[in-house]
């Protein structure tokens, strides 16, 4: 579905709708409706597919919606609200297939670092668990190297831990090997 696409031609009575009809609706709603599901989901480009989403959803129902900008606005949030069910439903899938091997202390880990925005995150878990320095952190996530101390420093402070003084690595918890069976 492109934004030079017409959808007023799908029904004929579409423009009592909304002047300009779907197509109308998308040109001038869709970087406002993005803008929209970024602030609900701090990812653009999952912003950009639930907003596309929501106006292939409107447009199956275009010929009973009276109040379109009302409609997709609630579309757009219930498809961002939706999007968040799914990946808490696959966090805790995933920490259930990880608690087979992970002592229960990690899972608390887990929690704290969740919560922690994406950016000091990983930070965190490239400095912690992989043993990067400054410089190799700040070349994956694509910023300068103060902007990575302060992500680690400001992460850090949120799990109210205490930074460490020198440099050297603290261990917040290494994740042990998987075990694999043995065949005999």
């Amino acid at each position: 579905m492109g934004s030079g696409a017409d959808f007023s031609a799908a029904d004929p009575d579409a423009d009592r709708v909304a002047p300009g009809g779907l197509d109308g609706l998308f040109r001038e709603h869709y970087e406002p409706m993005v803008r929209l599901a970024f602030l609900l989901t701090r990812d653009v480009e999952v912003a950009r597919d639930l907003v596309q989403d929501s106006f292939v959803r409107v447009h199956s129902h275009w010929s009973s919606i009276e109040q379109p900008v009302p409609y997709l606005r609630v579309t757009v949030v219930n498809a961002c609200r939706a999007h968040h069910r799914a990946r808490r439903r696959e966090r805790r899938r995933h920490l259930r297939l990880v608690s087979v091997s992970v002592a229960p202390e990690s899972i608390v880990l887990f929690d704290a670092l969740g919560a922690l925005p994406a950016r000091q995150q990983a930070a965190l878990v490239l400095r912690y668990y992989d043993d990067c320095s400054d410089a190799e952190i700040a070349q994956l996530l694509d910023c300068r190297v103060a902007t990575v101390r302060s992500l680690i420093h400001r992460g850090l402070q949120r799990l109210g831990v205490t930074p460490p003084a020198s440099q050297t690595a603290i261990l917040v918890y290494r994740c042990p090997a998987p075990k694999t069976a043995v065949s005999r």
